[in-house]
């Protein structure tokens, strides 16, 4: 079969979005039990940007040269040995958990791929993974349901977008914190638009006199405004970004590796089949253009999801 080079992103050292690059690597090959997958679409994340910065060294070392990426959407191009739910030419949702999404192929484990409805678009599919299992999490750690107010920063973002509708799904009136570009999105969503910036916990009380849960997508002092503002419970306010503030106040932290299964991305993907659950993408850029990608996340106001297409 002789050697097939096929491109795949790789960074040779931490350090800023300069060290990016795609390089041509051998074609994975699927060992038992994992899959072969074509890559159509594959979402990018803030955590693997501050990963490539060494932010997370302690706790995710990277070794190099390093791939990168978690989702990805694609047709399956062969099945390992002793794999039978999936065939050559299946279209699937999935994530990995070694860095390597970001290729024109990647091996995934087939506890970790779905089938892909055949409505939902390829970089829609691409983007659902960690934003979705991430924001599922969320939801579910701050107990948000009928009868709550649940207030969401970053309410337009990634994960944001997609915890707002789920908190609406799950009964909560939902708060989302956003700039006016993105209030008549919210609207439409069923959430209700509140500006970020000075003055936000006057602005929140005016429109929803007691604040029940929250979600922190986004950093800053976000928890401090939940806990000491609006009076919300630590052990309803979660926080995505604020790791410091586990210890310090007593709050939670689930995201992503709390979320992630199988179950739950096809129950995600289910929902955008069915058009219940809106998942924006903001941009798509080819592979080669990884660098433009995420210099166009860095800027941190992008409504939804940028997905890279293989």
């Amino acid at each position: 079969m002789g050697w097939r080079p096929v491109k795949a992103v790789r960074f040779g050292e931490y350090g800023g979005i300069g060290v990016l690059r795609v390089d041509e690597v051998p074609r994975p090959a699927p060992q038992s039990g994992q899959v072969l997958v074509r890559v159509k679409a594959a979402g990018i994340n803030p955590g693997e940007a501050k990963i490539r910065e060494g932010l997370l060294h302690s706790q995710f070392p990277a070794t190099f040269p390093s791939g990168e990426g978690s989702d990805l959407a694609g047709i399956v191009e062969q099945a390992g040995p002793g794999v039978t739910g999936f065939a050559a030419g299946d279209e699937v949702i999935g994530w990995v958990d070694t860095r390597s999404s970001h290729a024109e192929y990647a091996v995934v484990e087939a506890a970790s791929l779905v089938r892909k409805p055949a409505s939902v678009p390829w970089e829609v599919a691409g983007a659902l993974p960690v934003a979705g299992f991430t924001a599922w999490a969320t939801v579910r750690a701050v107990g948000a349901s009928a009868g709550d107010t649940l207030v969401v920063s970053g309410a337009a973002g990634g994960v944001g977008s997609i915890a707002a509708q789920l908190g609406k799904r799950a009964g909560a009136t939902v708060i989302g914190l956003a700039g006016p570009a993105n209030h008549d999105w919210l609207r439409e969503h069923g959430v209700v638009p509140v500006a970020y910036g000075d003055g936000v916990a006057d602005r929140i009380r005016a429109v929803a006199p007691k604040a029940d849960a929250f979600i922190d997508t986004y950093g800053g002092d976000y928890v401090e405004l939940a806990l000491e503002q609006l009076g919300v419970p630590p052990e309803r306010v979660d926080t995505i970004t604020r790791f410091d503030a586990v210890e310090k106040y007593g709050i939670k932290a689930e995201g992503n590796a709390v979320g992630a299964s199988a179950a739950t991305l096809e129950a995600l993907a289910g929902l955008v089949a069915a058009g219940d659950l809106d998942v924006p993408v903001a941009a798509t850029y080819p592979l080669a253009q990884v660098r433009e990608a995420y210099t166009e996340l860095e800027k941190g106001h992008t409504r939804g999801k940028i997905v890279l297409l293989p």
